[in-house]
């Protein structure tokens, strides 16, 4: 696979200098026509070997293109804070808006790569690590980004000379460290599992572009000319410049009807439920106080219908913690900045670290319920969000988080009467609007979309809970024990 980078290919200064004035005026040209077309973000990925040029391709095309507009990421070692999350929640954060570009020195591939070849790993670890990184990046392309992948590549002879040249001049010797020697003594399996991790993610749409790194020349006059090329034929190409949406194949639903089938009549007085909230609620305090819940994350979900006693639910949950430990993230419509990002973005980056709470009064699965009814998306974008919502809870309940989905359930009569105590109700009467009421008039549509989306989306790492909510002393104390057992059982 990098034979073709090993043929000493070069550019002459002549060539080099007639050429990069012409060059660099496209590329500026472009970029104002991506920031004026604003429809996508361009996510340019700089890996390769060690001496390759990495840093200063990186350098050049800052200087060739307006800075402004460009999202440099340098990803190398993780942080303290970074460690504490999901291994994707860094580079979540780090997604250019649209219109925008974002280059990644060192990315979601380098981790795998590097802890296969130190044996940190086995190799069916990184073949799934491949299968989620592809599954990531089919994501970015289905919300429109365009993804450039370039691997600057050199022969273990030509590695080892730039090394010991780098090395020798005073000024670059800092570049230069143990570890960089260490990767050079790995150099055969490093390219071995390199060409292994490049042929599982090199797809249609995010083809790797392996570059010879040999000569600076000709190594920036390609990649520039890769960009130029890619960014020119999407913009031209319109809506046709991404390979066309195609809906996926969904399993059948087991059971669409599932809210149907609740018995609404359990029901708990307010004796009992005083002594039960306490003990949950003491319970729960104990358990985030434990040194064990250090090492797990906990998300809660918070979903229902309108009046189903979502808030009243999250305040006895925060009754039992210290408010230091946890974040209530409220979902409402996106903002502007969060429509120009994939749209998991706004969700991903509210994920807690280890040892702290994020709770969502509403959630990731509006896609699948108001955007899907109300037409606020397409239907391919509703179809596939189930996938990737299940990928997403996957990764977060993969790295200690524990995830805690309920949605709250009543009958359509309970909804009526809550619906009219608020409307007289003066400190209730902010929480009804002409959206509750237009809801209700699609009540049957809502419980289509619930059904499927319990079913679909209700996975053994993050399994639903519906809770019987027309009594509100059960719901909350069904809650609190879900949400004790859960934590319970993580630790």
């Amino acid at each position: 696979m990098f034979e073709s980078a090993e043929l000493g290919q070069q550019i002459c200064k002549a060539d080099y200098e007639k050429e990069v004035p012409e060059l660099r005026e496209a590329l500026l040209n472009v970029q104002q026509d991506l920031r004026e077309c604003g429809k996508f973000q361009v996510i340019i990925l700089i890996g390769g070997v060690d001496g390759a040029g990495k840093s200063e391709t990186v350098k050049i095309l800052s200087e060739w293109m307006d800075p402004r507009f460009i999202e440099t990421n340098a990803m190398g070692a993780a942080t303290e804070e970074e460690l504490a999350h999901p291994p994707m929640w860094r580079f979540w954060r780090a997604l250019p808006s649209r219109g925008k570009i974002g280059i990644f020195f060192g990315s979601w591939y380098t981790p795998p790569i590097i802890n296969r070849v130190y044996g940190r790993t086995t190799g069916r670890d990184l073949d799934q690590a491949m299968e989620r990184v592809v599954r990531f990046e089919r994501m970015l392309l289905d919300e429109e980004a365009l993804i450039l992948k370039f691997w600057l590549h050199l022969s273990k002879e030509v590695q080892k000379k730039r090394l010991k040249k780098l090395e020798k001049n005073p000024e670059t010797r800092w570049r230069v460290t143990e570890t960089e020697w260490a990767h050079f003594k790995l150099y055969d399996k490093f390219r071995k599992i390199s060409e292994q991790a490049l042929q599982q993610t090199s797809t249609t749409d995010a083809p790797w572009i392996i570059v010879e790194g040999a000569d600076p020349r000709y190594r920036y006059l390609t990649i520039g000319k890769e960009i130029l090329g890619a960014l020119r034929k999407r913009l031209d190409g319109g809506e046709q410049g991404a390979s066309p949406k195609q809906l996926p194949v969904l399993p059948p639903v087991k059971d669409k009807f599932i809210l149907k089938s609740l018995d609404f009549s359990q029901t708990m007085t307010k004796k009992e439920y005083d002594g039960e909230l306490e003990k949950y609620q003491r319970k729960l305090n104990l358990l985030v106080r434990s040194r064990k819940f250090c090492k797990i994350s906990t998300i809660l979900v918070f979903e229902g219908a309108d009046a189903a006693g979502k808030g009243g639910a999250v305040r006895r949950v925060t009754g039992a913690l210290d408010p230091r430990s946890y974040r209530i993230i409220p979902i409402a419509a996106p903002t502007q900045e969060e429509k120009l990002h994939p749209y998991l973005w706004r969700f991903w980056r509210h994920i807690p670290r280890n040892g702290n709470f994020t709770i969502f009064d509403r959630s990731w699965y509006g896609r699948l319920l108001v955007e899907r009814v109300e037409g606020f998306c397409s239907q391919a974008d509703w179809m596939r969000a189930y996938g990737e919502i299940n990928d997403f809870e996957e990764q977060l309940a993969q790295s200690g988080g524990v995830v805690v989905k309920f949605w709250l359930s009543i009958t359509k009569d309970e909804q009526l009467k809550r619906f009219k105590e608020r409307e007289v109700t003066g400190f209730k009467r902010f929480k009804i609007t002409e959206e509750d009421w237009r809801n209700r008039r699609k009540w049957n549509k809502y419980g289509l979309a619930v059904g499927e989306m319990i079913d679909r989306t209700s996975t053994d790492k993050a399994p639903w809970t519906v809770v019987e909510a027309n009594n509100k002393y059960f719901a909350r104390v069904k809650i609190l024990r879900e949400i004790c057992a859960r934590i319970e059982g993580a630790m």
